[in-house]
C-alpha cells in the first residue's frame, strides 16, 4: 500500500504500525484520536500546521518506512 496524502491515518497505522513513529517523530500524534478514523493524512498534518512542501516530507518518511519494513519482513521469511 502506498501512502498519499488522501490514505486515511486509521488505516495506515491500522495496515503499518510502524508509520506511528515517524508520525510521533513529527508531533503528530492523532494516531489515536477519535478524527484518525475518518481524517486523511493530508487534514490530519493540515490541522497542525504543516506545509505542503512539509506534508510531502512525512509522505515520503512515511513509505520510506513502510518500505524497510517489508524488506525485514522478507528477509526473515527468506531465513525460515
Amino acid at each position: 500500500m502506498k501512502i498519499t496524502k488522501k490514505s486515511n491515518i486509521s488505516e495506515i497505522v491500522e495496515k503499518h504500525p510502524e508509520a506511528i513513529s515517524v508520525l510521533f517523530e513529527k508531533g503528530i500524534h492523532c494516531v489515536g484520536c477519535h478524527a484518525a478514523a475518518f481524517e486523511t493524512l493530508e487534514q490530519g498534518l493540515k490541522a497542525h500546521g504543516l506545509s505542503e512542501e512539509d506534508m510531502q516530507k512525512v509522505v515520503d518518511e512515511l513509505n520510506k518506512k513502510i518500505e524497510e519494513q517489508e524488506k525485514e519482513e522478507k528477509k526473515e521469511k527468506e531465513k525460515k
